[in-house]
C-alpha cells in the first residue's frame, strides 16, 4: 500500500486496483499545499467519506468521483449529483479487488448545511490478506477490542490530534490494548494550534511499532 497524508484527517490509499481518496479536505485546509489539488487527485477510482463534518465532507461533490459512505450521507451527496454508494456499520463493499467494511467510531456527524448525515464510522480496508484500520474521528471505544479481533489490522491510520478526537495518548493506548499493528499513522493533527503538533507520545507509547509521520504530500509504502 501507498499511503500519501493531505494534511488534517485526509489520506490518499492505493491498494490493490483502487486509489482511495479518505475525507479528501482541500478548501480551507490551512496545511495542504496551494496548487497541489490536482497531484492529490490524479488517478482516483473513488472517494471514502467517515462522517459528515465539512473538514471531511466538504470538497467530496466537487471531485467528479463516486463516493461510498454513510447511507444518509450519501443521500446527501445524490441531491448535488454524486454518483455514490450508501452502506451503514457492519457492510462490506467491494471496490475492484478491495473489500472495505464500515466499522464504529465515536464522534458525531452532520452535513456541512446542516442535514442528516447519519452517524460516524471508521474502515477496515482489506487486499491481498492485509488490512488497514482507518479510524475516522473517535476517542477510544470498547468496539476495538472486537474490531481488533475480527479483523486483525496490521497497518492503523489513527486520529490522534486531541481536542475533537482522542490524542497521542490515547490513540497510543487504544493501538496497544486493541490492536496488533506493524505500523501505526497518525492523523487529525498539525492543523491548528489547539491540536498536537507531534506524534511523540505516540511512538513512545508504542515500542516495537514502525510510526510513521510523513509530511502532507508525502507518500509512504507499507
Amino acid at each position: 500500500m501507498d499511503i500519501t497524508w493531505l494534511g488534517h484527517g485526509s489520506f490518499r490509499i492505493a491498494v490493490g486496483d483502487q486509489v482511495l481518496l479518505i475525507d479528501p479536505w482541500f478548501t480551507g485546509n490551512p496545511v495542504f499545499p496551494e496548487g497541489r489539488r490536482d497531484e492529490a487527485v490524479a488517478g482516483a477510482t473513488h472517494v471514502l467519506l467517515t462522517h459528515g463534518h465539512g473538514d471531511h465532507a466538504g470538497d467530496a461533490a466537487t471531485l467528479g468521483l463516486p463516493v461510498a459512505g454513510m447511507v444518509e450521507l450519501m443521500a446527501w451527496l445524490d441531491g448535488q449529483g454524486c454518483t455514490t454508494t450508501g452502506f451503514n456499520k457492519g457492510g462490506t463493499i467491494r471496490l475492484g479487488n478491495v473489500a472495505v467494511t464500515m466499522v464504529n467510531a465515536v464522534h458525531s456527524s452532520t452535513a456541512p448545511d446542516g442535514s442528516n448525515a447519519g452517524s460516524e464510522s471508521g474502515f477496515m480496508i482489506e487486499h491481498g490478506g492485509r488490512t488497514l484500520y482507518f479510524s475516522g474521528d473517535t476517542d477510544i471505544m470498547a468496539d476495538m477490542e472486537w474490531m481488533g479481533e475480527l479483523h486483525r489490522p496490521e497497518i492503523g491510520i489513527l486520529c490522534a490530534g486531541g481536542h475533537y478526537t482522542m490524542d497521542m495518548a490515547r490513540a497510543a493506548w487504544a493501538a496497544k490494548r486493541y490492536f496488533d499493528f506493524k505500523t501505526v499513522i497518525p492523523g487529525h493533527y498539525r492543523t491548528f494550534p489547539l491540536l498536537e503538533q507531534s506524534a511523540d507520545a505516540l511512538a513512545a507509547g508504542l515500542p516495537g511499532v514502525a510510526v510513521l509521520t510523513p509530511e502532507v504530500m508525502e507518500t509512504v509504502s507499507v
